[in-house]
C-alpha cells in the first residue's frame, strides 16, 4: 500500500496527550488559560473535520425536527475541503441538506459574466453540487454588478440573511494574514458586508483553488466581521504549520483589527478546530511549563532553556537558580539538582549538533557526532523540489560533502517551469534565432517557424493566461541549464545530476495535480539505482505553494515502499530534512548543524546566482523583497547568531538539519 501523505505524520516534538485532549474540564481550564477562543486540537485533519461535521449534522437535524431552515455562511479554500468531504460522505449515507440555506462568504470583484474565477463555483465544486441542497436556497454575492450599485447590493445581502432568521452556523478557514472570509487586516469589529481590496498574499492563496489560469481580481465582496459574529455558532478550521502563528495570534493575542480573526474572542460560541502542527505555537504546546506540570524529556528541557536564554538575554552557562525559579522552571531544579547541571547538559547536547563533517568523519569516534563515520565515502542523494532549492537550502553542506569525497547525486524533482518569466524565454529565443542566422544560414525552418509561433503567442498573451506547451518546455530547459551550471560550479559530475520532472507538477498553473503512485515510482526507481547511505529532503512543509510538501511526500512514500520490501540499502541509510528560503528549524529541534566560513558562504551565494531566471524577475518571490540568495544568507547567519548567543561557537553562518526516521 502506497502512503501518499507521510509528511503529515512528521512529529518533531511528541506532545503529551494531556496537553491537547485533556481528560477533565478542570484540566482543560488549566492548560488553556492563555487561550481566549475555545480551541480543539486533533492528531489528524480527518479527526478535526469529523468533529466539525458532527456538530453541523446535529444542528441540521435539530432544525429539521423543528421544521426550520438551517442557515449557514460558508467559505472556500483548502482548509475547508476536508470538512466538505466529510459532509458529502455523510450525505451519501443519508444526511439530507434539503432544509439548509447557504450564504457564500465572499465573492471576487469585479468579474465578467463568463468568468471561471468565482468563489461560488469553487463552493459548488467542493460541496454544493455533491449534496441535495435546493438551488434556490443558495445565495452568493454577485461580482458582476456595477461599482455604483455595490453598497445597496451589500445591504440587501445583509437583509436577505435576516429574512431567514440570521445565521445558525458560520464555517470558515483562517487566512495567512489572519483574515476570516475576505476581511483583511484593518477590518473593524463592526464591519458589514462590503467591497474590500484584497492583499496580494491573499490573492496568491486564493489562486490555488482555481482550475484555470485566470487572474484573481483585486477586490472582493465579503461578509463583514459583524455579519459573521452574529452567527449562533462559528467554526474555524486551520491545518498545518503554516497557520500556527495566526492561530496563536487569534486565540492568545490582543483583540485587534490587524488580526481580524482575533475578533472571535468576543463570540460566546466560536470554536477553533486545528491539528497539532497548527497548534505548535500555542502556549500549552510550545511553552507547557507556563501552564502545567511537565513530563521533562531531553528535547523539552532543551526547548525550555533556549526560551529562558532568550528571555533573560543570557548564554546557557550563565543561567542561575534564580532565573529558573522566577520564570516557571523550578521543576528543572528539582530534576537536575541545580541550574549548573541542567545548563551543562543542554550546552553539551547543542554542542554535539555542530559538525563540519555532514557525511561523517572517517577514522573518528562518532559517539557524539550527528553522522556515522562509516561507510566512507557515502553515496548521497540530495532531493531538490525545484531546480534551485538544493543550493538555497544546503549549498554549503553540498560543498562540504563534495570536498570530503562523498559520491553526491542532486535530484531535481520538478521542472520549475512556471517560475520563469516570459522575458527569459524571449531572451533565449533571440539567441537561438541569432545563432541560426549566423551559423545555419537561416535554413532551419523548424527554428524560424517556432520562433514566430512563440513570438505571436506572447503578443496575444493576457495576464493570467496559461502558457502553451512549447513555452513551458523552453522554460523548463532554462531551469535545467541553470541547475547544471550550478552543479558544475559545485564540482558535481553531470551524470550525477537527475531531472525527474514528476508528473504532478506539470499542470502549467500554480495549483498542481494530485501527487500519485506514478510520482512515487519515479522516485523509487532512482533510489533503487543509487542505493544511498544519506538522503537529504525538503522539510519546509509550509512553503507557500505546496510543491515542497508533495515532493517530500513522494520521497517518503518511496522510502516506505522500500522499507515494506525490506530493501537492504535502507538499513544503512539516514534521512536528513533541510529547510529553504521560507524558514529555519527551531533551535530545539536541530540535530545537525553545518557551519560555513565567510568564503564558503560566498561560494554558496555564487551557486545560487547561477539560477539567473530566479533573481529579480522570478514570478514567485512573494511579498519578501529580498532575493533568494539574500534570504538564504540571512537565514544561515541568523542560525549562527542564535548559537553564538547561547554561548556556543561563533560562526559566519550555519545550515541546520533534522533527522527523519521512517515510520
Amino acid at each position: 500500500m502506497v502512503k501518499l501523505n507521510l509528511s503529515s505524520q512528521i512529529v518533531l516534538n511528541k506532545v503529551p496527550h494531556a496537553l491537547y485532549q485533556p481528560k477533565t474540564v478542570l484540566d482543560r481550564s488549566e492548560i488553556t488559560r492563555m487561550e481566549r477562543v475555545p480551541t480543539d486540537i486533533f492528531t489528524s485533519i480527518a479527526e478535526g473535520a469529523k468533529s466539525i461535521a458532527d456538530d453541523i449534522e446535529k444542528k441540521i437535524k435539530t432544525k429539521e425536527l423543528e421544521g426550520n431552515f438551517c442557515v449557514m455562511a460558508l467559505g472556500t479554500g483548502t482548509s475547508l475541503a476536508p470538512v466538505y468531504e466529510e459532509l458529502v460522505r455523510r450525505h451519501k449515507k443519508g444526511l439530507s441538506f434539503r432544509n439548509v440555506v447557504v450564504f457564500n462568504g465572499y465573492e471576487y470583484y469585479p468579474l465578467t459574466a463568463n468568468s471561471n474565477c468565482k468563489s461560488i463555483l469553487q463552493l459548488k465544486s467542493m460541496f454544493l453540487d455533491k449534496v441535495d441542497i435546493e438551488p434556490q436556497n443558495v445565495f452568493s454575492l454577485d461580482g458582476t454588478i456595477s461599482q455604483d450599485a455595490v453598497s445597496d447590493y451589500c445591504r440587501l445581502y445583509e437583509q436577505r440573511i435576516q429574512t431567514f432568521g440570521g445565521l445558525d452556523i458560520a464555517l470558515f478557514g483562517i487566512g495567512r494574514i489572519g483574515n476570516i472570509a475576505a476581511n483583511e487586516p484593518g477590518s473593524g469589529l463592526g464591519s458589514m458586508t462590503r467591497i474590500i481590496l484584497t492583499d496580494s498574499l491573499s490573492r496568491v492563496e486564493m489562486s490555488k483553488s482555481f482550475a484555470s489560469g485566470e487572474q484573481v481580481p483585486p477586490c472582493c465582496l465579503t461578509m463583514g466581521m459583524s455579519t459573521i459574529l452574529k452567527a449562533h455558532n462559528i467554526y474555524i478550521a486551520a491545518w498545518g504549520e503554516e497557520k500556527a502563528l495566526m492561530v496563536r495570534d487569534a486565540t492568545e493575542g490582543k483583540i485587534s483589527d490587524t488580526v481580524p480573526a482575533s475578533f472571535l474572542q468576543t463570540h460566546n460560541h466560536a470554536r477553533l478546530v486545528i491539528d497539532l502542527p497548527a497548534a505548535s505555537q500555542l502556549t500549552r504546546i510550545k511553552l507547557p511549563w507556563l501552564v502545567t506540570s511537565c513530563h521533562w524529556t531531553d528535547k523539552l528541557v532543551r526547548s525550555a532553556l533556549i526560551w529562558l536564554c532568550g528571555l533573560t538575554q543570557k548564554p546557557i552557562l550563565k543561567l542561575t537558580n534564580k532565573d529558573y525559579n522566577e520564570n516557571g522552571l523550578s521543576e528543572l531544579l528539582a530534576l537536575y539538582g541545580s541550574a549548573y547541571d541542567a545548563n551543562i547538559k543542554i550546552f553539551n547536547d547543542l554542542q554535539h549538533t555542530i559538525t563540519g563533517w555532514p557525511g561523517g568523519k572517517p577514522n573518528a569516534d562518532d559517539t557524539y557526532r550527528p553522522e556515522r563515520a562509516t561507510p566512507y565515502p557515502k553515496r548521497v542523494v540530495v532531493f531538490s523540489p525545484h531546480p534551485d532549492d538544493d543550493v538555497i537550502s544546503m549549498g554549503g553542506t553540498i560543498q562540504r560533502l563534495v570536498k570530503q569525497n562523498h559520491d553526491v547525486h542532486i535530484v531535481y524533482e520538478t521542472s520549475g517551469n512556471i517560475a520563469v518569466g516570459d522575458e527569459e524565454v524571449t531572451r533565449f529565443m533571440h539567441f537561438i534565432n541569432g545563432f541560426n542566422q549566423l551559423f545555419a544560414n537561416s535554413e532551419d525552418k523548424v527554428v524560424s517557424d517556432k520562433y514566430k509561433e512563440i513570438k505571436d503567442f506572447f503578443l496575444k498573451k493576457k495576464e493570467g493566461d496559461l502558457d502553451i506547451q512549447d513555452v513551458l518546455t523552453i522554460k523548463g530547459l532554462i531551469r535545467r541549464g541553470e541547475a547544471r551550471t550550478a552543479c558544475t560550479y559545485n564540482k558535481i559530475p553531470l551524470d550525477h545530476v537527475h531531472f525527474l520532472d514528476l508528473p504532478f507538477y506539470e499542470s502549467g498553473k500554480i495549483e498542481k495535480n494530485p501527487m500519485t503512485e506514478k510520482d512515487v515510482e519515479i522516485v523509487r526507481q532512482l533510489l533503487q539505482q543509487v542505493k544511498p547511505h544519506q538522503i537529504y529532503v525538503a522539510g519546509d512543509l509550509a512553503d507557500p505553494h505546496g510543491t515542497h510538501r508533495k515532493c517530500t511526500d513522494a520521497v517518503l512514500a518511496a522510502i516506505d515502499l522500500e522499507k515494506q520490501d525490506k530493501a537492504e540499502w535502507l538499513k544503512d541509510c539516514r534521512i536528513w530534512m533541510y529547510r529553504g528560503a521560507w524558514a529555519e528549524w527551531e533551535l530545539e529541534n536541530i540535530e545537525m548543524c553545518v557551519p560555513m566560513s565567510p568564503e564558503e558562504l560566498r561560494t554558496k551565494r555564487n551557486a545560487i546566482l547561477k539560477h539567473q531566471s530566479q533573481m529579480e524577475s522570478a514570478p514567485f518571490l512573494g511579498n519578501d523583497e529580498r532575493l533568494f540568495w539574500q534570504r538564504a544568507e540571512d537565514r544561515n547567519r541568523g542560525t549562527a547568531e542564535l548559537y553564538d548567543k547561547l554561548g556556543l561557537a561563533c560562526y559566519e553562518a550555519m545550515e541546520a538539519f533534522v533527522e527523519y526516521k521512517p515510520l
